[in-house]
């Protein structure tokens, strides 16, 4: 039980002793007295956590409440202050609730990263753990398993898909020679690796630890009612002590004090922040915490990632052309009658293509798939090859914008795919609503080649693009960001950007495809495959932010009426301790507003 809810059920327990004892067994001594013990020993505890936060360079608001449940002790009006610590407490468990039921509903970082590796011990295999693994050992990675370490494929051909390491969509050819990290997963053939590092040093793990890093490294922000603690403090006290000089009643400090009390602080602004939070679940969002909604509320600059963020993570053909004389609905159909007997992304985007523009699909003969250079096969009596160009065929291939397909029929070059990560079709929308909420930085960091990192930056409306970003470049480019760029958000959905996403201000990870290192660094996930809910949390921070502040101000004047009448004497101090209940109905009653759509 964390020591928010023990200090409400401890306030709640002295209450409930204190009322038996002074109502049913008529002993009001022992009812102030155990008040007044436990209630300062609490306001104590108070103190020391208060201090600790001061010492941060920061200033709460328990520093007024603590001095009424003083005052009101002290001056035995033992109820009032319980009631003020019920509040407090209150308050604060309310906040770590919602906190807690955010993050319940993520899974931890360490679920998505490798634990055991296949060790090829004299042609036997033994499962290992991945910490036992060293530098030299033969390992065997089998068909969609992770990479358990960095290392050099030794025996096999396949393809691996880093895009949630590096942001590049398209699958990596791996064949001998060719350097693999853990992490990455492996295609549709099993391949041998030796082991050039041990986990703890691999990709992988080199991740974990730059989000760990991040972690720590907390920018500062000054919460919303915390901006409002110094000076409703200060008038707070003001008034009660101008009350006593001029009285020379000291009773005058409690009875303004409790009126004082800054439930509205206290309570409003969580209330609140919860709302908002239940809104945002509503419409597929988690946040996990009050202060993420503020720090979006102030957001200065968004950081998009590209591939599987802005775009869909997935390849569609950009282009087809067919050359020397081809007829284009036969090599098309031809291309995909081939391709639909692959498991390749590319081949899968191909007879999409096909599909889209009605083509009949044929079977084909004598089919041969060569691992990281195409396919071959008969169809109709025509040998058609479809892969990389020198696989298809001894002429020279044009270039093409995206990633390449050729095909060949009986020897013939006949033409040419290009294909593209698909664009999500609310990414403009999203970067547009972006920039009418007041939000002008925005950036795409990603991981892929220039090229496409640019021209998908453009075809969105976002001026500034980071090509070629590994996940330490990333975690520079946001560091080094000016101060008057900040609170900074990033958006993004890979392992290559959680260290990015713990370090922002605020990181939204885009977790539709499970819960991985991007949605356990995140403050905020997107439970659905909408880019558009990143405009849509901003907008529900902006509407929860409004709705907090005038909450807190509505009980802000409020107490300050309160607290001159009372400096008058004209509110005994059980009564004030009840208006003060009033009070904060209202504030509560408002803060609520901030769960509703149709602000």
């Amino acid at each position: 039980m964390n020591s928010d809810k023990i200090k409400l059920y401890g306030t709640l327990t002295i209450g409930f002793i204190a009322a038996v004892l002074e109502f049913i067994f008529h002993l009001p001594y022992y009812a102030q007295l155990i008040i007044s013990i436990l209630g300062l020993l609490l306001a104590l505890i108070m103190f020391i956590d208060m201090i600790k936060v001061l010492k941060s360079g920061n200033f709460g608001i328990d520093l007024l409440a603590i001095t009424a449940i003083v005052a009101t002790i002290v001056l035995g009006q033992y109820w009032a202050g319980w009631i003020v610590l019920l509040m407090l407490t209150g308050g604060d468990t309310l906040e770590e609730y919602a906190a807690n039921k955010a993050k319940s509903e993520l899974k931890s970082l360490l679920d998505n990263t490798p634990s055991q590796a296949h060790l090829v011990s004299k042609n036997d295999l033994v499962d290992v753990e991945i910490d036992d693994v060293k530098v030299g050992d033969e390992l065997l990675v089998r068909p969609k398993e992770q990479v358990p370490v960095d290392g050099i494929v030794i025996e096999g051909n396949s393809e691996v898909d880093e895009s949630s390491l590096t942001g590049e969509s398209v699958p990596v050819n791996v064949t001998t020679g060719t350097s693999v990290m853990s992490g990455s997963i492996n295609g549709e053939n099993p391949f041998k690796i030796k082991a050039e590092k041990i986990a703890a040093d691999s990709e992988y793990q080199a991740i974990v630890k730059l989000v760990k890093e991040s972690e720590t490294h907390p920018a500062h922000f000054v919460r919303l009612a915390d901006r409002y603690a110094v000076p409703f403090t200060l008038i707070a006290y003001i008034i009660a002590g101008l009350a006593w000089y001029i009285s020379k009643d000291p009773v005058r400090i409690a009875q303004v004090l409790v009126v004082a009390s800054p439930c509205p602080l206290i309570l409003a602004a969580p209330i609140a922040f919860v709302s908002g939070m239940s809104r945002t679940s509503r419409n597929g969002i988690i946040v996990k915490s009050g202060t993420a909604l503020e720090k979006l509320n102030a957001a200065k600059t968004v950081a998009f990632d590209k591939t599987g963020t802005i775009t869909m993570g997935k390849l569609v053909v950009d282009d087809f052309q067919v050359t020397n004389g081809f007829d284009e609905k036969t090599v098309l159909s031809y291309a995909a009658s081939l391709e639909q007997n692959s498991s390749h992304v590319m081949a899968e985007a191909i007879v999409n293509f096909a599909k889209e523009h009605n083509l009949s699909l044929y079977n084909a003969e004598d089919l041969k798939e060569i691992t990281a250079k195409g396919i071959v096969g008969k169809i109709q009596g025509h040998q058609v090859k479809v892969g990389q160009g020198s696989f298809v065929t001894d002429q020279k291939v044009e270039e093409v914008k995206g990633s390449g397909v050729y095909i060949s029929i009986d020897n013939q070059y006949a033409g040419s795919f290009s294909l593209l990560d698909q664009i999500r079709p609310e990414s403009k929308m999203t970067i547009q609503k972006l920039k009418d909420f007041g939000i002008q930085n925005i950036l795409m960091i990603s991981g892929d080649k220039k090229e496409a990192t640019e021209m998908v930056a453009s075809s969105v409306g976002i001026t500034k693009a980071y090509p070629s970003s590994l996940p330490a470049d990333k975690v520079r480019i946001i560091d080094n960001l000016d101060k008057d760029y900040h609170p900074t958000v990033m958006v993004g959905d890979g392992v290559n950007d959680a260290p990015a996403l713990a370090l922002a201000d605020v990181g939204i990870a885009m977790g539709y495809k499970g819960a991985n290192a991007a949605s356990e660094s995140a403050d905020a996930v997107i439970l659905q495959d909408d880019l558009s809910k990143v405009s849509t949390v901003i907008k529900i921070s902006h509407d929860t932010m409004r709705i907090a502040k005038e909450a807190v101000l509505l009980g802000i004047f409020i107490c300050i009426a309160l607290m001159v009448i009372a400096a008058f004497g004209l509110i005994p101090t059980i009564i004030g301790a009840l208006c003060q209940e009033v009070v904060d109905t209202v504030a509560i009653l408002y803060a609520l507003r901030a769960r509703s759509d149709k602000l």
